[in-house]
This record gives C-alpha cells, structure tokens and sequence, in this order.
C-alpha cells in the first residue's frame, strides 16, 4: 500500500504551506465548505472510520451524539497529548504533515458545527506546539482558518494549549478539566463531553490520527477508504513499534495485517539472534500478547477477540532476553505514579501491586503473591473506577502473571528456599503500648 498518511515523510519542506498545497492540501476544506455539516458527518459514518486514539469508537457516530438543537457554542478538542508508553505516531504526524491535521481539525469541527478548536498538545512537545502553531498561523494568514473562511459564512479559531505532561489527561474528560486550568482529573460519565464537555458545553474530542484521515475519506470518498483494509476495520493505520526489533519505529499498513508482518516483513524480525517471546498491541496499557498470537489480525475486533485491544497501535515487542517480572514492576511502577488518585481501587491498587512485585524482585515472594495481584487487578478493572487507568494497569499486569505465570513462580519458589530472617523478639509481651487497650 502506498503511503497515505505519511505521505509528506521525506519529502523537502513538508511542514511548508506552499508544499502541502503543491501536494493538493486544502482541497477538501474547500469541498467541504460546500457541504452541509450532516453531509460530512454521513461521508465519515460511510467510510467507518475509527478512532485512533485507543478505544476504537466509529468516528461519525461519536459526533452524531451533539444535540442537534444545542443553540450555544460547542468545541472540537484534537488530543495529541500521547501520552501512552510505546506511542509516538502523532507526532510523526505533526512534524512531516501539520497542515493535513490542521485541515482536519478544521473539517472535523465543520461537521460540528463548532467555531472554536483546541489541540490539546503534551507539555514535553515544545517542538511539535511550535510547528502546529506555526501552521496554524500560516493558514489563516490564507485564509483557510479565521472569519469568514473562503468566502463562506463559517468561522473557526484553533488554538494550542499545552498540558503539565500527565498521563491521565490523555484521558478526554481529564484533558478537558485541564484545558479549564483546573487538575486533570477524569469526570465520572455521563453526562459524556458530546453532551455537556469544555466549558459545561457539547464537546468532540478525536485523536490526531483520526483527524488526518479526513482530508483523504473527503477527497477520495467514503468507499475508497472502506475498501482499505476489512470491514469495521477500515483505512490505514500507524503502527509505533519499539522494542526489540531490528528496525522501529512507525509503518503504516492497512488495519487487519498479521503482527507477525509487522514485527518481522516491516520491522526486520527480532535483534541479534534472539526469539520472540511476546508483545504489547496497542500500548502498555493493552493485554501482553505471546508469540503464539503473532499471527493474530493487527485491528481492533481481531485483537479484541484473542482477549487484548489494538489500542494506540503501539506494539511494544520483547525478546527471549526480557525478564518478565521486572518488566511488570516497571509498569506497576509507572501505573502507580501517573494515577491521579482521585479513586481508591486505581490509587491503592497501583501502588500495592507494584510494592508485590517490586518485594518479588528483590528475592522475597511469597505463596500467594500472585493470586493478590490478580485480586487487586479484578477490582481496580472493570467499571470500578471514574476512568480506564484502573484497567489500563491491570489489564497488562493480570495478562502477564496469567500468560507466563512460570516466571513469577521460578521468582517465588527461589525465595522460599532462601534462609529467611528470623522475626524481631520485642522486649514486651501484650499489647503494643496505645493498642488494644
């Protein structure tokens, strides 16, 4: 498949206005602002588009949520905060093709009906900011963005706002607390941000991915884009591959090709000799897949059906090299310090499997360590917390002691052969002073 969203990748001054319009950038602004917003709205629905970002929600439905009878204003978030481990697409995005996500910013929020857009960037992409909001400007100086656009009747603002660098606010409501200046908190739903969002008022929040494929689904049309890729799985898609691999980094392949083309017909096969011993699909926040999964389908209802989720698309690939049990403290490690702590399952949860994990590590597991950790994963998942991190931490770690639970017990079995330290003899017997009593 030639390339479509990562087109521009090579090409000499892309970030350029004057070579994206070269390249026929704009084209579709233009197209679309002789549309009706429910026209594009349909021609997205038609193509089934699918976010990007994580969830796989179909695109056109999710802006088919805003009341159609909401007279206030309403915004378009764009998140490009990317904050999931294993994840770096959208920046690839903003710094070969800036002016293809501005222009679909800038369709998106058509479709809304919303005069206002924010791209909601991470605070660590000083130089991804810098580029939007360079081809933010240079846009509107043409008049593609502003009043009046093209001599329509339609207005639009984009502005940039840069976050503190927080994982939660990845997370739609969490960015849209931030973006009111207030601590990235996620709101329990509903009422959901198409329904009452930034500013108390209808709110679409779509992943930069997402977003760059508009300007092609308009173009090209609805049908195009279906026929790439499988049926409720369509349109290209970026995969970020890290890892031990011989070449990472993003390829872009249609949805629906095997893992195992892509770790090792695009991404060279594993390094220096070594095997494949598993790997995350969609971030580290997905279900770890073995390397008996390879040749699962890379989409979202095939990875969902072998009990993991393609998520971001980023495949984090681990060798015959990675001591599984140190990699799942490193996550428990990371899980519990990004958690907001606004919830006790996800705050407590966290941190209690990580110190599990961590005392494992450190040669002093016990019987039973592993059936906790399950537990504690059970009931920070599944709807037990205001927003996903819960999941996102025990979905990885309940997948590992589970897929290669033989590791975790070589780790507790040695300990117990270990001497082990007699316990203090305290100078008095009863109660602790204060206790008890």
């Amino acid at each position: 498949m030639d390339s479509i969203l990562l087109r521009a990748r090579g090409t000499p001054d892309s970030q350029s206005l004057t070579t994206y319009l070269a390249a026929g950038g704009y084209n579709a602004w233009e197209k679309v602002l002789q549309m009706t917003p429910e026209a594009v709205m349909n021609e997205v629905t038609l193509s089934e588009l699918r976010g990007r970002g994580g969830a796989g929600f179909p695109t056109g439905r999710k802006w088919s949520f805003i009341p159609k009878d909401h007279p206030g204003p309403r915004y378009l978030v764009c998140n490009a905060d990317e904050s999931e481990p294993g994840t770096f697409k959208d920046r690839e995005l903003i710094e070969h093709d800036p002016h293809l996500v501005v222009e679909g910013i800038a369709i998106a929020a058509y479709a809304i009906k919303a005069a206002t857009a924010y791209v909601y960037i991470r605070g660590e992409f000083g130089r991804w900011a810098t580029i939007l909001g360079k081809a933010i400007a240079d846009a509107k100086k043409k008049g593609y963005l502003g009043k009046g656009i093209l001599g329509s009747g339609y207005n639009l603002e984009i502005v940039v706002h840069r976050g503190a660098g927080a994982y939660i606010c990845g997370e739609e409501t969490a960015l849209i607390e931030s973006i009111e200046g207030k601590r990235g908190f996620p709101r329990l739903k509903p009422p959901f941000p198409a329904i009452a969002g930034l500013f108390g008022k209808p709110t679409i929040v779509n992943n930069v991915e997402t977003l760059a494929c508009l300007p092609h689904i308009i173009n090209r049309g609805a049908k195009w884009f279906a026929s790439i890729g499988r049926p409720r799985n369509t349109g290209p898609k970026l995969f970020c591959v890290s890892g031990h691999v011989q070449r990472p980094g993003v390829v872009e392949l249609p949805l629906g090709v095997s893992f195992r083309e892509i770790i090792f017909d695009h991404c060279g096969g594993i390094r220096d000799g070594h095997t494949l011993k598993a790997f995350f699909p969609g971030g580290s926040s997905a279900p770890i897949m073995t390397a008996d999964q390879v040749d699962v389908r890379a989409d979202f209802d095939a990875c969902a059906e072998a009990g993991s989720m393609l998520g971001s698309g980023g495949v984090i690939v681990l060798d015959d090299s990675v001591d599984i049990v140190e990699a799942a403290a490193n996550l428990a490690r990371f899980y519990a310090h990004e958690s907001c702590g606004q919830c006790t399952p996800c705050r407590e949860g966290a941190d209690w499997a990580m110190d599990i994990l961590e005392r494992i590590l450190a040669g002093h597991g016990r019987e039973g360590d592993l059936d906790q950790i399950l537990r504690i994963c059970t009931y920070a998942s599944n709807g037990m917390t205001i927003c996903p991190l819960g999941d996102a931490f025990s979905m990885p770690l309940s997948s590992m002691v589970k897929k290669l639970s033989g590791e975790f017990e070589r780790r507790i079995a040695a300990a117990s052969r270990l001497p082990q330290k007699k316990k203090p003899v305290l100078p008095w017997s009863g109660p602790l002073p204060g206790f008890g009593q």
